[in-house]
C-alpha cells in the first residue's frame, strides 16, 4: 500500500459509543527518524479499557485526543528501521494500534518469537490478556489447592484463559458467568469450567448459589454490578476477589452505585483488590515460559473472534463491548 489508514476519535461518546464517534482517515505512510522503526501492523486488539479513554477525564491512562488516532496493542512486521536494536523483518508488539502503519521508537517495540507461537497470540494468551489472568490468580487473588473459583465474563479474552488456569493452579471447582446458552456451553466444553451461569437467564445470585452451594473462595471480576454483589454474598471466610474490570458500568452517564454488601468482606476477613496490569509486567517472562508450553501441548485452549480490515475496527470494538466475542477480539489488518 502507498497510503496509511487509521481510525480516529471523531467525538466523545455519551453512554454507549456509536459508529459516528469514529472516523477513518487516510494519511501518508510515516517515515522513521533516527532510533525509530516503521511497522506494518498485521493485527490489532480492541479492549474494554479503551472505553474509559474515550472520555475526557483523568484516569490511570490519559484520554484519547479528539481527531487523533486511537491507541492500543498491535503486532506487526518492521518494514524500515533506523535503529540497530530492531532489524527489518522482525515481528514486534507495540502500543500504536488502530492504524495500518506505525512509527515508534525502537525501545517501544518488543520483538516476539513467531516460531514459538503465531503473531496474534502475543495479543491474546501470550500478551497482557493471558498475563492478566495469571496475575489475578497468582498475585491478586491467589488460588489455593481445593478452592472454588468464580469468574465473570468467562467466555471473553481474560476469562477464557482464567478458567483453565484456575484448574492448573489446583481449584476443585471453577464456575463461569457468560451471556447466552452458546457461551455457557462453550466455557464448559473448551475453557476448563465445571459449570456455567447464563446471566441473561436469571438472577446471578440465585444461579451462583445453585452452582456453588457451599460458597466460593476466589472471584475474578470483569463485570461489577450484580456479579460483584453476588460474589461477595457467596464468598467464604478468607475469600479473595480480584477486581480486573467493571464493564457493566463503562457506558454509564452518571454515578454508579457500589454493592450494598461491602461490609461482608470485613465479617468474612476477605479481600477485594483492584489490579492494573502495568504493575505485573515483570511476570511476563514467567508467564510466557509456562503458557507457550501449554499452548504447544494443547492444554491451554484459546479462541479468537476476528474482524477483517482497519475499517471494521470500530465495529469490532462495539461488538466486543456488547459481548459479541468468544475469546479475544482481534482485527486483522
Amino acid at each position: 500500500m502507498s497510503v496509511n489508514r487509521e481510525i480516529r476519535l471523531a467525538a466523545r461518546p455519551s453512554g454507549e459509543p456509536r459508529p459516528e464517534d469514529f472516523e477513518l482517515a487516510v494519511t501518508a505512510i510515516p517515515e522513521p527518524a533516527d532510533g525509530q522503526v516503521l511497522v506494518r501492523n498485521t493485527w490489532m486488539s480492541v479492549d474494554p479499557y479503551m472505553r474509559g479513554r474515550m472520555d475526557d477525564r483523568e484516569s490511570y491512562m490519559p484520554p484519547f485526543e479528539l481527531g487523533a488516532p486511537l491507541e492500543g496493542s498491535a503486532v506487526g512486521e518492521v518494514v524500515a528501521s533506523r535503529s540497530p536494536l530492531v532489524p527489518v523483518g522482525a515481528a514486534v508488539v507495540h502500543f500504536l494500534g488502530w492504524r495500518e502503519y506505525a512509527v515508534l521508537d525502537a525501545a517501544a517495540a518488543t520483538v516476539v518469537d513467531t516460531a514459538l507461537a503465531p503473531a496474534d497470540a502475543y495479543l491474546g494468551a501470550l500478551g497482557t490478556t493471558g498475563l492478566t489472568a495469571y496475575a489475578a490468580l497468582t498475585e491478586v487473588a491467589p488460588v489455593r489447592e481445593g478452592d472454588v473459583v468464580f469468574v465473570s465474563a468467562a467466555a471473553g479474552a481474560v476469562g477464557s484463559v482464567a478458567g483453565q488456569l484456575a484448574r492448573k493452579l489446583g481449584a476443585s471447582r471453577v464456575i463461569g458467568s457468560a451471556g447466552g446458552e452458546h457461551k455457557v456451553k462453550k466455557i464448559v466444553a473448551d475453557f476448563g469450567y465445571d459449570a456455567g451461569i447464563d446471566y441473561r437467564a436469571g438472577a446471578v445470585a440465585d444461579q451462583l448459589a445453585a452452582a456453588a452451594p457451599d460458597g466460593i473462595d476466589v472471584y475474578v471480576d470483569h463485570v461489577g454490578g450484580d456479579h460483584l454483589t453476588a460474589a461477595i454474598d457467596a464468598l467464604r471466610h478468607d475469600g479473595r476477589i480480584a477486581m480486573v474490570g467493571a464493564i457493566s458500568s463503562y457506558n454509564a452517564t452518571g454515578p454508579v452505585p457500589g454493592p450494598g454488601n461491602l461490609f461482608e468482606l470485613a465479617a468474612k476477613d476477605a479481600t477485594l483488590r483492584g489490579m492494573l496490569i502495568n504493575s505485573y509486567l515483570h511476570l511476563f517472562p514467567e508467564w510466557i515460559g509456562k503458557a507457550a508450553g501449554w499452548l504447544a501441548d494443547g492444554s491451554l485452549r484459546t479462541e479468537t473472534t476476528v474482524a477483517e480490515g482497519i475499517e471494521r475496527a470500530p465495529g469490532a470494538f462495539l461488538d466486543m463491548m456488547r459481548g459479541g466475542n468468544v475469546g479475544k477480539m482481534l482485527v486483522r489488518l
